[in-house]
């Protein structure tokens, strides 16, 4: 073996990590220290900067809890889980397109009948949110599942909040001809969190650290892919920079005021309050497969 250069290293960190037996581990190890050394001969980063660094990356993983997942956050504002959720959702023209999970979904939400409400006692303007869950074929979905969470009307998530008892989130079931209904309130734009690691690296730019309204949806059927996403309110001032790169086209919605009166739900409503319309599509997965 020849002794180590600054112009040999990086083939021989590479002929190292081929001799793996796992042909997967193999591709992405030695794809990692092939990127991972051009990053470092183009920065060419002083020690004090790459010490900097691996701190910064230590105390990133010691945020981290049941509630909060500071490295996801890291991974979405560099626009790697918007990559890594393209790359994995390649659906059929006309599916529902997918966004990031985001790093705030809380598993294990109750289960509410159609028309109730997921937001009891949080703020907020009242919102009713009705569509239906289909097939690419037009046929409705029944007893999809719709697990969805959000903000409430002050920008602040559950784990941002000290409650106890679940908070602006609920898991909805379609009827049989594949109709939903689900009320809560109208979601605001808010700030990503920036009391940790990610907040500091994003105090030192000019980029915006700010969200549009949107309300995220986990929907899952027999058969079918699954479809992680948001409906954005059409209009925010930040639908443009979102800080996570999350926005598509077709997840933007209107966000239609309504005067006081009866709602889809058959609540009665005192003050004015929003609908939203929005129907899901999903991918069959052996549709996907005959595609492929």
């Amino acid at each position: 073996m020849p002794y180590v250069t600054e112009a040999n290293l990086t083939d021989l960190a590479i002929e190292r990590w081929q001799q793996i037996p796992d042909p997967r581990l193999r591709q992405v190890m030695t794809a990692a220290v092939k990127h991972l050394h051009a990053f470092v001969r183009e920065v060419e980063p002083t020690p004090e900067e790459w010490f900097a660094a691996i701190d910064w990356l230590t105390r990133t993983g010691q945020l981290c809890t049941e509630k909060r997942q500071e490295f996801i956050l890291a991974s979405d504002v560099l626009g790697v889980s918007m990559l890594v959720d393209a790359i994995n959702n390649r659906r059929a023209t006309g599916a529902t397109p997918t966004t990031v999970e985001g790093p705030f979904h809380v598993h294990g939400s109750p289960e509410l009948a159609n028309g109730q409400n997921m937001a009891e006692g949080a703020p907020g303007v009242p919102c009713i949110v009705v569509g239906t869950v289909r097939g690419t074929d037009g046929q409705p979905i029944a007893g999809a599942l719709l697990d969805v969470w959000q903000t409430d009307g002050e920008g602040l998530y559950e784990a941002q909040r000290a409650v106890d008892e679940p908070w602006m989130r609920a898991v909805y079931r379609s009827a049989a001809d594949g109709s939903f209904v689900i009320r809560t309130v109208v979601p605001i734009g808010y700030t990503i969190p920036m009391d940790g690691t990610v907040g500091e690296l994003m105090k030192r730019t000019t980029i915006s650290h700010m969200r549009p309204a949107h309300i995220h949806f986990h929907l899952q059927a027999p058969g079918y892919h699954p479809v992680i996403t948001h409906l954005f309110r059409r209009g925010d001032e930040y639908i443009d920079t979102d800080v996570v790169f999350g926005v598509k086209e077709q997840l933007i919605v209107d966000f239609e005021e309504q005067p006081p009166g009866k709602a889809p739900n058959g609540d009665m409503i005192d003050e004015p309050w929003y609908l939203v319309r929005y129907d899901f599509v999903l991918e069959r997965k052996q549709q996907a497969a005959a595609a492929a």
